[in-house]
């Protein structure tokens, strides 16, 4: 039996971005040395700060510190350091970074680590964008001097899927030379009540077929479109593949990505081409039809409505 233990810890989620461009773009031989390259550095510049690394996912790296400052440290380092490194990759090969950082009790068993916080982690790095470091409010607690030129600017109050409240985060500025006329104050942005408390990120996508509408807020997402029970939004038509579509929220947009056999297709209201995608995603703005399976062409296609908010 494996032995089981709770600690205080703030975790760290760092993630590559575009890892799947450059696989298609340079094979996957070349594609693998490189990508598994950066998440060794990344775990040398944890381990470096005082960091453990718990385990690589992919493209990604989940690692543990002591405590916030040495998390937050090793995170700006690692932007910096990356960001040198990118000026002289070539654009097809590029990978920006973006973090997510979290502070909590956890629990480790068998060297893996599970628990709220590394919920949050993996959470804020899939929300925050290239180049950025998103914290919750747990990570600055009794943080003292930040490192030179950093700041912490609010993002404010974030709905985590499966938390009962929001989680107040913050952005690490972490370039030197951007100012910012935001520093830390814990206190400006404590977490609420969820009933009063409005999700910084805001927005919902409402989708509707066949008479039956749902509608999803940004925490969540993602869900997915598709055939089976166990989707969150079914379509049941024996064309739709059995999970036809995710509906993400990335960097302040809903998207939408076809996952299917066959292909989806999208039309805005109010004009503009129709988009067909196959194995492909775009960001869904205002009201406008996903047809499944085929074009809008057939008549008889199964088509979902969708409005953003």
């Amino acid at each position: 039996m494996s032995s089981q233990t709770t600690v205080q810890t703030t975790v760290v989620f760092a993630d590559l971005m575009g890892s799947t461009g450059v696989f298609e773009s340079t094979g996957n031989a070349k594609a693998t040395q490189v990508v598994t390259e950066l998440t060794n550095w990344i775990g040398e510049v944890c381990v470096a700060n005082g960091g453990r690394v718990v385990k690589t996912l992919g493209d990604g790296v989940l690692a543990i510190f002591p405590n916030g400052p040495g998390a937050i440290n090793s995170v700006v380092e690692m932007q910096r350091s990356h960001q040198k490194r990118l000026d002289k990759t070539p654009v097809a090969m590029r990978m920006p970074i973006r973090i997510g950082v979290a502070s909590g009790e956890v629990e480790i068993v068998a060297g893996d680590c599970y628990g709220d916080a590394v919920n949050v982690a993996a959470r804020l790095s899939d929300l925050s964008g290239p180049h950025q470091i998103w914290a919750s409010n747990a990570v600055l607690d009794h943080y003292g001097k930040s490192p030179d030129g950093v700041r912490f600017r609010p993002v404010g109050p974030i709905s985590i899927r499966g938390r009962a409240e929001p989680c107040s985060v913050y952005q690490v500025e972490w370039k030197a030379e951007e100012n910012s006329a935001f520093l830390t104050m814990q206190a400006d942005l404590q977490p609420t009540h969820p009933g009063f408390a409005p999700d910084a990120l805001g927005g919902q996508v409402e989708l509707t077929w066949a008479g039956h509408t749902r509608s999803f807020k940004s925490f969540e997402l993602p869900i997915h479109i598709g055939r089976v029970q166990h989707v969150e939004f079914v379509v049941n038509d024996p064309r739709v593949s059995r999970e036809h579509c995710r509906i993400d929220w990335r960097n302040g947009s809903v998207t939408v990505a076809d996952v299917s056999t066959y292909g989806s297709c999208v039309r805005f209201i109010g004009g503009g081409s129709d988009l067909l995608l196959r194995r492909d995603e775009c960001v869904l703005h205002g009201r406008g039809e996903i047809a499944l399976a085929a074009t809008f062409a057939d008549a008889n296609v199964p088509v979902v409505t969708f409005s953003v908010s």
